[in-house]
């Protein structure tokens, strides 16, 4: 099974991106953040496989958060 934090500051796309990741069999999003802090909770929390982030977000951006990762 792949673990999957998604964080997307666009609420319809990170509640699609959830969804459609989710209908698969081999993967569960544990996690879904709204910015780049929020992200970085979830992933020290949950220890996921993998981290999907949007690049431009409020609070901190996905490159900020992928580089403290």
């Amino acid at each position: 099974m792949i673990r999957i934090v998604i964080a997307e500051d666009q609420e319809l796309l990170l509640e699609a991106m959830g969804n459609l990741l989710n209908l698969e069999e081999d993967i569960e999003v544990v996690g879904q953040a709204a910015n780049g802090e929020e992200a970085l909770t979830l992933v020290h929390q949950l220890q996921p496989d993998v981290c999907i982030m949007d690049i431009e977000m409020p609070a901190k951006s996905g490159l900020e958060a992928a580089e403290e990762i």
